[in-house]
């Protein structure tokens, strides 16, 4: 029996949406067993705002996905420290950030590094903002009262 091909891809996975599936589906493809790192929110935090899901339920999360074989936790917004552990055969990244010193350790023991096309078409941000434009939340003055009764 061959030896598995390890890949490495990571994800914040604040609000999971089409761009984190076609990522890791991708990611998927390249190789034998998929392992999936997901930012803590120190690590995020690194780069981007705090996460609106905890970090317990992003790991869930991602964890219950089909394509992936194993999440685990990032601490650093580089993936560096879990890919020197790791030594993955193929290291998934996207071109939003694809110059990470993860990468020059990949190539040193001849793994492989992937550079994907972020999806611009949507983001957990993207959401995030849209759900604050679009909900509004009722606005009652002194003289209105809220009645709330069973049926």
């Amino acid at each position: 029996m061959s030896p598995k091909k390890i890949v490495y891809a990571y994800v914040v996975g604040d609000i999971v949406h089409i761009g984190h599936i076609r990522h890791l589906q991708n990611a998927k493809q390249q190789g034998d067993y998929l392992i999936v790192g997901v930012l803590t929110d120190k690590a995020t935090m690194e780069k981007k705002s705090v996460p609106v899901v905890s970090f317990a339920e992003r790991l869930e999360v991602i964890r219950f996905l089909k394509m992936v074989d194993e999440a685990i936790p990032q601490t650093t917004y580089s993936p560096l420290g879990n890919v020197q552990r790791i030594r993955p055969d193929i290291l998934m990244e996207s071109d939003s950030h694809p110059e990470q010193p993860a990468n020059e350790f990949v190539y040193s023991y001849g793994g492989k590094v992937i550079i994907t096309p972020y999806y611009r078409p949507q983001s957990s941000t993207k959401i995030k903002t849209k759900i604050l434009k679009t909900w509004q939340s009722p606005v009652l003055t002194s003289t209105q009262s809220v009645s709330v009764t069973d049926k």
